[in-house]
């Protein structure tokens, strides 16, 4: 008998399209011959799940469950893609914890703290990681210009702390931009991160590891054509992305056993992609990690999957197959 898959899509933050554009994509990967697949798009206002016929049905919070043709649907399996709350943030986890459903991604604490980036740099810090200098900000207390340049200087990131990594991230230059950097950040977070800027090659590394076997994926380079890899770069194509990136096998194979590393101090679950910038003598920076990667056509998870010769069909049963 085949089980039943419900991706999960949408979210609140403002990369809710993009997340239901990752949910299309993983319903093109995974084997319909194996698996029945439903869309379930959720919002603080609705929770809904997309049946064959084009229509929608209201999800019963419950237990999960919705009617498809008079029958009741409860998932044997979610598979998480919702970038930012309460997706990517350990809330959907704790409530599928709380169901016993099986989910595609790391658990309640690991995805929390994934989705603190100052949280995480601070964590993984204590595992001799390198990561940029960086400083947190409330919302209630804000910072002064003298403050941010004399502590981290300029140029830097100001983004938000816990949201998707798309919006509200700004490269500061000049003293003049810095207020209007955290006015944007802080559209996105209460808290926001103000990030030492770093110069160098900037990578991409998937991986996923089940019982039986470990996966690293070919690395990615990342060729913006903006000042950084911001929305457009990300989702308008203004980039370029090339895998397997243009490096040496020596220093392919740090950056592949560093993102084997932090998958395991985490204890990471499902498919996480981390992402690195490489500065002056082949130093690998870890800028951050994100649990539920972007999985559209073009993302770069199916990019180096594809370049692993492997089938992202197998991918995703791999994902699935190993929660039961």
């Amino acid at each position: 008998m085949k089980r039943t898959i419900a991706i999960i899509a949408g979210g609140d933050s403002s990369e809710h399209e993009v997340s239901m554009k990752s949910a299309e994509g993983i319903y093109s990967f995974i084997d319909k011959e194996k698996y029945n697949l439903y869309i379930v798009e959720l919002t603080k206002k609705y929770w809904e799940a997309l049946l064959p016929d084009g229509t929608r049905t209201p999800v019963d919070k419950n237990d999960f469950s919705f009617q498809d043709n008079g029958n009741k649907i409860i998932p044997d399996f979610a598979y998480i893609t919702i970038h930012g709350t309460p997706g990517e943030n350990g809330i959907l986890q704790g409530y599928f914890e709380l169901l016993g459903i099986p989910y595609s991604t790391c658990d309640v604490l690991v995805s929390a703290m994934t989705f603190s980036k100052f949280t995480l740099n601070q964590y993984l810090k204590g595992f001799g990681i390198r990561v940029a200098e960086s400083m947190l900000v409330n919302k209630r207390h804000g910072i002064s210009d003298e403050d941010v340049v004399e502590k981290i200087g300029l140029p830097c990131f100001i983004k938000p702390n816990a949201s998707g990594s798309s919006f509200g991230v700004t490269k500061v230059k000049t003293r003049e931009q810095i207020q209007p950097a955290l006015e944007a950040a802080f559209q996105e977070s209460d808290d926001v991160m103000i990030e030492a800027f770093m110069d160098g090659i900037e990578l991409a590394n998937g991986c996923y590891k089940t019982a039986e076997k470990s996966v690293v994926f070919p690395i990615t380079e990342v060729v913006s054509q903006n000042e950084f890899f911001d929305y457009n770069a990300k989702y308008k194509g203004e980039v370029t992305e090339i895998t397997p990136a243009r490096l040496s096998p020596e220093l392919t194979e740090r950056v592949q056993k560093l993102t084997s590393a932090i998958y395991d101090i985490l204890g990471c679950r499902g498919i996480i992609r981390v992402d690195y910038i490489i500065t002056e003598g082949e130093k690998i920076n870890m800028l951050e990690i994100n649990t539920t990667p972007g999985m559209t056509a073009t993302s770069f998870i199916p990019q180096q999957v594809k370049a692993a010769g492997l089938d992202i069909k197998d991918v995703m049963t791999d994902i699935i197959e190993s929660h039961f």
